[in-house]
């Protein structure tokens, strides 16, 4: 398949300015670009699918450029908000670049002699354009009424409570001056983007035929939407991070995890590598018997290998087989702690476990498994407590120091799913 049939089979495609007459310019290798604005210091899930898309121009020769908006970030995007961003620093501009360049390079190979992926900022060709130069060599090619007719301005200016601010209504002239600039220096014929970009690509389409008499290309990717209607990439505790620091590899994974049946299948097209034949395999035996969540497992270790390498993958799969009753035998203190922010804990006087111990039904009654000691031996009885993922048969246990999980903590399962971590301290 050449990279347009693969993006189309994957549902990768939105929007493109000429199919046909950019099928023919990628017959052969092209310099393309996406942008981003480091607005914050990690890149999150919604930002995956532009990039991967660069990943996979890239493995089939292309040349791939990523732009941080140190430019474009210091004003904002209107694209898909519904009010105005809060304006940052350029200290911390420079900072959120550097930090999402280490994400960059898991996503795309700057190293390759063939075609290295080029990371640029766009500060570097805007800094030194003054005001009056930037209006009469750029802004006298914009229309206000085709940039009025933008969806992401339109829309803005629809809200009469809100509007937009002339910083942000001018954002689209930096993106088009971006486009420009790459097709002059680096001959970069493609933008890539989401689909909330299309205004914004045309406008660097039709600025860069202006003024250097080229045809370049826009092609835009779906905006994620869940099956339920929701925004892709959101969860209870917000946005789902690629930085390990901001989303625990163990939350990312179970991220993926947690994808709805209906999701999943093209979740594993948009956001993995497998290949048709592997994607189709899945299919099948997620349509014949889903119980087995062969699909999801396969999703989540792939993008979770992907951002966060497979060593970390193998831990995250780890802390999660724990939660299903897995043996704790010769797990590390890194994946046990992984699960010990995902369950209830209860803090407990390490003197209380010292010597001959503390009855464990006194520590389920005190961890809130239980209500009362008498319900708890009932439970210990009916063979519906764990004690570190090992069923307890007997009323009559002790828990002691010698039970201490890393010295410190003690597992509680009452039933399948109610867990409770109890550190002694």
């Amino acid at each position: 398949m050449s990279i347009l049939e693969e993006l189309k089979w994957r549902g990768l495609v939105a929007d493109c300015t000429d199919t046909a007459e950019l099928a023919k310019k990628i017959s052969a290798p092209i310099v393309l670009y996406c942008g981003f604005d480091p607005t914050a210091e990690s890149l999150h899930v919604g930002n995956l699918v532009p990039l991967l898309a660069l990943r996979r121009f890239q493995l089939l020769g292309h040349h791939p450029i990523a732009v941080a908006g140190g430019a474009t970030g210091s004003i904002g995007d209107p694209s898909g908000k519904t009010q105005e961003r809060q304006l940052l620093t350029p200290e911390i501009l420079a900072h959120n670049i550097a930090r999402v360049k280490e994400q960059l390079a898991k996503l795309l190979d700057f190293e390759t002699k063939q075609n290295p992926a080029r990371l640029l900022d766009n500060a570097a060709w805007t800094k030194d354009v003054s005001f009056l130069d930037f209006l009469r060599d750029i802004g006298k090619h914009f229309s206000v009424n085709q940039m009025v007719a933008k969806e992401s301005v339109r829309a803005r200016m629809e809200d009469r409570d809100v509007g937009i601010s002339y910083t942000e209504f001018s954002y689209m002239l930096l993106q088009a001056f971006d486009f420009y600039v790459l097709c002059r220096d680096h001959n970069c014929e493609l933008q890539i983007g989401g689909s909330d970009q299309w205004g914004n690509i045309t406008a660097g389409i039709d600025l860069t035929r202006k003024k250097l008499g080229k045809t370049v290309y826009g092609l835009t990717l779906p905006l994620i939407t869940n099956a339920d209607g929701t925004k892709f990439g959101k969860t209870e505790a917000g946005a789902v991070w690629l930085d390990a620091r901001r989303t625990s590899v163990y939350r990312f994974y179970q991220f993926w995890i947690n994808t709805d049946d209906r999701d999943v299948i093209r979740y594993l097209k948009f956001f993995t590598f497998l290949s048709r034949e592997e994607i189709e395999a899945l299919e099948k035996k997620h349509t014949e018997n889903p119980g087995p969540r062969e699909a999801h497992r396969a999703l989540a270790r792939a993008v979770t290998d992907l951002i966060h390498g497979p060593s970390a993958t193998t831990e995250a799969v780890r802390a999660s087989e724990i939660l299903f009753g897995g043996d704790l035998k010769g797990v590390a203190e890194g994946t046990f702690n992984e699960i010990v922010g995902e369950v209830p804990t209860k803090e407990i006087e390490k003197s209380k476990i010292e010597g001959a111990g503390l009855p464990l039904v006194e520590l389920l009654v005190h961890a809130g498994l239980c209500p009362s000691k008498g319900q708890a031996r009932k439970d210990i009885e009916g063979g519906g407590v764990n004690v570190n993922n090992v069923r307890e048969a007997s009323a009559t246990r002790a828990v002691t120091t010698n039970d201490l999980l890393f010295g410190k903590h003690v597992l509680l399962r009452k039933g399948k799913k109610n867990y409770v971590v109890v550190t002694a301290k």
